[in-house]
């Protein structure tokens, strides 16, 4: 009897925990690259599995690059005032609108080069400001490669 209970236990315990535990993919979107037939702007999902990172858009896999194949990784930043709503908003208060004016907002970016034999390449994603920190980490766990941090970087001509 007492173990009915206890394997009853488990299993109501277990059983929700499945439930829960949803697919390990990040939600990034396209920014640029060479993938063929992909739109900027183009929502998709990132798979960090053992020897490869994989795209999938509609549960089809869009990109498949071997973790060893990856040349670098970078990262970034994009930070833009919010002037466009500041106006529609001053428009209304004018307190309210010269404070969202002074408001920055920034978009995260992570970018991958790989070069698989013939097959040379790279894609820049826009990444979620509460996950682009996992995406890197992710990233530099399977390929060994240590993120760059492109805003850092200067150009000179």
């Amino acid at each position: 009897m007492r173990l009915k209970k206890l394997i009853a236990l488990i299993v109501c315990i277990s059983l929700p925990a499945t439930l829960l535990a949803g697919d390990n993919a990040y939600k990034v979107t396209y920014d640029g690259g060479s993938v063929p037939d992909l739109k900027v702007g183009t929502g998709m999902k990132l798979y960090l599995d053992t020897a490869k990172v994989r795209f999938v858009r509609n549960k089809h896999d869009v990109l498949d690059i071997p973790a060893s194949a990856v040349t670098e990784i970078s990262y970034g930043q994009d930070v833009h005032r919010r002037v466009g709503a500041a106006i529609g908003l001053g428009v209304v208060t004018l307190g309210l609108g010269a404070l969202m004016a002074l408001s920055k907002s920034k978009k995260h970016f992570v970018g991958l080069t790989w070069a698989d034999g013939e097959k040379k390449g790279g894609v820049a994603m826009q990444c979620d400001k509460k996950e682009y920190r996992g995406v890197l980490a992710g990233l530099e766990g399977i390929t060994g490669k240590k993120a760059i941090n492109s805003d850092a970087m200067t150009v000179k001509n």
